[in-house]
């Protein structure tokens, strides 16, 4: 207890809380900027925690991510652009419900659920991290597999179109996953020579182009006069807050829960949190019609599980020094830097440090809501600019924000074609999601699999005698079949009404 009564006294102190204060604003600026993720952001930090305390540094980290994972809804609510790839899962629902004129709505849902998904991933990182961590380690390539096979499936149900076109659209983002160096067999797939193409097509730029440029190409292809950019004023964001808790509460529960259990798994993140969170949730929704196009159920449940898997990633990270996302390898190395060396002894050997990192999880979240408050409220000025304004500057952020990626101007026309793409994709009723989460999944699926072959001897019966492996493999299995086992069961049902 006494170590605990030291770990206030290490947050609670003015340089902290200013720490807490800045990292945050710096957070939500990134965040809110198509291309500039949350990673971005936290990589950013790292030269200036070269100069802080222990606990500062470590508080500007946590903030900075779960600030930049929120705002992320502001510019995907207005502007139809996420900020950060995991508020692409459920942006036609948010702009949707921005066009008719529940802009308000939605910001406040993004922002209060944010902070409570955040709030009780806390509280499961500091009840039961070592227990949570236990069950990733168990965790090979066969669980991998069928845990990206499922990401994968759910990219095909969240497809607001026919199950034809969705499938479409996932085989292409993976066909795109496969350029360059085959991470088993060393050979170039799809390079066609060319030297920029060995590394692969980088996932961000493409998430740029398929919706900051696309997003461009359909304002300029939009008559004047007629643009869906501009909302003439947010009002009151918190009003019907509690209104959408009491009807929409299981949905807040099962999103955070699921951004806890993927956010603690390695390489997951809240990116796929978001789109499994959004397909679990319309496939329960007793009205699945609305997702994408203003489901307010559907942003709840994925926005609670973004912020949920930014705590949850700690986890493995904290006890085993397992990093559960980009964010938290950066954040490990500023751990070593600083001398918290994470694993089990951390506990022991440094107790007020590691309550003290725990304690800054909750600051971090609770400072969300009024910080996050005012800056959405300075955010409606940017609505306020003509089409002939705003798109420029789009253009140029993403311009920009491609280029800062590798450095490098290939990128820059990668952005573009994507563009090009997305935009094509939607004229035609394809929907762009999946293949963003096939890209996204496309590598750790086919490593996974190809490592697991080999351990196998090519027993593909191998993928299902592990238990963890086995329930993953098996639950995924029920998904694929469930539309032919939904049509039996309505035609049977169908049977004896004919008769009558």
């Amino acid at each position: 207890m006494n170590s605990v009564w030291l770990a206030f006294g290490l947050v609670f102190n003015p340089d902290v809380m200013l720490t807490i204060l800045v990292s945050g604003v710096f957070g939500l600026v990134i965040g809110a900027i198509p291309g500039l993720t949350a990673t971005m952001a936290t990589a950013l930090l790292v030269p200036v925690t070269f100069f802080m305390d222990p606990i500062p540094a470590v508080a500007a980290i946590i903030t900075c991510s779960a600030m930049a994972i929120f705002a992320g809804d502001i510019p995907a609510t207005l502007l139809r652009i996420p900020g950060t790839p995991s508020s692409a899962a459920y942006v036609d629902d948010a702009y949707a419900m921005a066009k008719r004129g529940e802009a308000e709505l939605c910001l406040g849902v993004n922002l209060v659920y944010s902070a409570l998904g955040g709030l009780l991933g806390s509280v499961v990182l500091m009840l039961a991290a070592p227990a949570l961590a236990n069950v990733v380690l168990e965790f090979g390539t066969f669980e991998y597999f069928w845990l990206c096979a499922l990401g994968l499936s759910c990219a095909v149900f969240i497809s607001s179109s026919s199950l034809v076109r969705g499938t479409a659209s996932l085989l292409l983002g993976l066909l795109v996953s496969t350029v360059g160096i085959g991470s088993t067999s060393g050979f170039a797939r799809f390079t066609f020579g060319s030297v920029d193409l060995m590394g692969g097509i980088n996932f961000v730029v493409v998430l740029i182009g398929m919706f900051a440029m696309a997003e461009i190409l359909r304002g300029v292809s939009t008559p004047a006069g007629k643009s869906e950019l501009v909302v003439k004023r947010i009002g009151n964001v918190f009003s019907g807050i509690a209104a959408t808790f009491r009807v929409y509460w299981k949905s807040f529960l099962s999103g955070s829960a699921i951004g806890v259990v993927i956010g603690i798994l390695p390489g997951a993140g809240s990116t796929l949190a978001a789109f499994v969170s959004y397909a679990f949730s319309r496939r329960t929704s007793k009205h699945p019609e609305e997702y994408g196009k203003g489901s307010l159920e559907g942003i709840v449940s994925s926005t609670s599980a973004n912020n949920a898997a930014v705590s949850g990633a700690w986890t493995p990270a904290l006890v085993f020094g397992i990093p559960g996302d980009a964010v938290t390898a950066i954040a490990i190395g500023v751990l070593y830097m600083k001398g918290l060396n994470p694993g089990p002894m951390i506990f022991i050997n440094d107790p007020q440090n590691i309550y003290a990192v725990l304690i800054c999880f909750f600051v971090a979240n609770i400072v969300m809501v009024p910080i996050g408050f005012v800056f959405i409220k300075l955010s409606r000025h940017v609505l306020s600019l003509s089409k002939e304004t705003l798109l420029p500057i789009i253009l140029m952020l993403s311009i920009v924000g491609s280029f800062a990626i590798n450095n490098t101007l290939f990128d820059v026309g990668i952005m573009l074609v994507a563009g090009l793409a997305a935009y094509l994709m939607e004229e035609n009723d394809i929907p762009v999601a999946p293949a963003v989460l096939g890209l996204l999944l496309g590598t750790m699926v086919e490593e996974n699999f190809m490592t697991s072959m080999i351990k196998a001897d090519g027993n593909l019966l191998a993928f299902f005698e592990r238990p963890i492996a086995g329930g993953l493999g098996l639950f995924t299995v029920l998904l694929w079949i469930s539309p032919l086992l939904f049509g039996i069961v309505r035609r049977m049902r169908a049977r004896p009404a004919a008769r009558r």
